[in-house]
């Protein structure tokens, strides 16, 4: 026989219902009404450009927007000046949003649908002006979704400088400043609409330097020993060993110096290497095999060698009972939607991206959830989510079809197409902090699925080491 909940049970339960879709609806316009506001602090970031370690400004002016809006804020933590925690509430639970400001050398761009340098040094080609600001908006909008509903717990902002090579969030794991949190979540600019399961390739980067001896490369070359034929054997080597390795392992490198003048022999040379992979493991023997070629190149060479470790990431651990939260939100929140103006700007710079390239309607779409991904870059999220349990989207900040580090991507991210997908992550991440916050069992099961996922018998072991972290890589 059938049980069936009286009448009364049924129309309480309508009521929440209705109760919780007003107070998310009530969040998305409060967004709405500031979406200006924070388009111009996103602006402001992507005019700065400011590098990895040295997002000096990009940091303080995040700071400065919490702190204005009733957050404490612990300047310099894990031992990085640019990185800092933010944070509103007391107690558990502790819901994290994960925010990044720096941008890359080269690839400056004006905010127009050709190719055309502002003439600086760097730019946002990874959107990061827009992850920060994004995750700091929608920091603030649960803060002031608890303060109205006087919810209970701890809203924390994490910024977190120096992604791009720098692992900024490995030192903050190692240093244990997430240890108290019980979800972290984020999101990442890109081309289209979604937040399936995400995936990373773990990464391992060092800059190798050969030293040599100078001579005058026609007058007496028999007493050089070019620090340049260092770096050039080990490239060999390297290139080599691509057919020894998994055929979906990763390795990439630049000469990063290799000597100022044809005709001195250059006494110094740098080479700078990443290897990925899907899992650690083979990444940390791949390294450990270019290491043996540039002792190898070195012996060689009759120069001498030494690296340092640069930057080390795990792989993404996806957590799908958090993670299909933030796709159900994704999905009331919609996609991106152009005017006019978007339009054109949108078509010229899909005529850009050659045969292929997706139709630029398909910004409106969120795409199908899916459980399992594809890895082809590298995060530092990745350890966090080795730490709590994590979840994070993509949102259309960018033309259908444009690639991430591309110029593409900064003149669209320096525009309102960019903003537009900015609010839509910033939207999401606020809506999905409010279900975890009301949903103590939600927390439980995310828990009990890390642990599932990285094994009982799981011990972190940063990639880079126990180096401090290297605040001048960029310089």
């Amino acid at each position: 026989m059938r049980k069936f909940l009286p009448i009364g049970a049924i129309l309480l339960l309508c009521s929440m219902g209705l109760q919780a879709q007003k107070k998310k609806n009530d969040v998305i316009k409060d967004l709405d009404s500031k979406s200006e506001k924070y388009s111009e602090i996103a602006h402001k970031i992507w005019g700065l450009a400011e590098m990895g370690y040295l997002e000096e400004q990009s940091s303080a002016l995040l700071q400065e927007t919490l702190s204005s809006a009733g957050f404490s804020i612990d300047k310099g933590i894990a031992g990085i000046p640019t990185a800092f925690k933010a944070e509103y509430g007391s107690g558990y639970p502790v819901i994290a949003i994960l925010g990044e400001y720096d941008a890359l050398p080269g690839l400056s761009q004006e905010a127009v649908p050709e190719k055309k340098s502002a003439g600086g040094a760097a730019g946002h080609a990874c959107g990061h002006h827009l992850f920060g600001t994004a995750s700091t908006a929608a920091a603030i909008s649960v803060k002031e979704w608890m303060e109205k509903n006087n919810i209970k717990g701890t809203i924390r902002f994490y910024g977190c400088p120096a992604e791009e090579g720098g692992s900024g969030k490995v030192y903050m794991v190692r240093e244990g400043v997430f240890n108290d949190v019980d979800v972290a979540l984020h999101w990442h600019p890109g081309s289209g609409n979604a937040a399936s399961a995400g995936a990373a390739l773990a990464n391992k980067s060092a800059k190798f330097r050969f030293h040599g001896v100078s001579a005058h490369a026609a007058g007496a070359p028999e007493k050089g020993r070019s620090a340049l034929d260092g770096v050039e054997a080990m490239n060999a080597m390297v290139n080599m060993m691509r057919e020894h390795v998994p055929e979906d392992a990763r390795i990439h490198y630049v000469i990063t110096n290799g000597g100022k003048a044809p005709n001195v022999v250059p006494d110094f040379a740098e080479v700078y290497y990443y290897a990925r992979h899907n899992t650690r493991e083979v990444v940390v023997d791949i390294f450990d095999r270019m290491v043996k070629a540039a002792e190898g190149a070195a012996l060689g060479t009759g120069t001498t060698m030494e690296y340092e470790m640069i930057g080390g990431t795990h792989e993404l651990l996806p957590n799908l009972t958090v993670q299909k939260i933030m796709y159900d939100n994704l999905v009331k929140v919609g996609g991106v939607t152009y005017n006019d103006e978007e339009k054109a700007f949108a078509e010229k710079i899909s005529e850009t991206l050659g045969k292929g390239a997706p139709d630029i309607s398909t910004a409106q779409i969120v795409q199908p959830y899916k459980e399992t991904a594809q890895a082809y870059g590298s995060t530092d999220v990745g350890d966090v989510s080795y730490t709590v349990p994590t979840a994070g989207l993509g949102t259309a900040t960018w033309v259908p079809g444009t690639p991430a580090h591309s110029w593409q991507a900064v003149a669209a991210g320096g525009m309102s197409i960019g903003s537009k997908g900015m609010m839509v992550a910033a939207k999401t991440l606020a809506l999905t902090a409010m279900d975890i916050f009301e949903s103590p069992k939600t927390i439980e099961a995310a828990k009990k699925e890390l642990e599932e996922r990285r094994g009982k018998d799981f011990k972190y072991v940063p990639m880079l080491g126990n180096r401090p972290p290297a605040l001048d890589y960029r310089k």
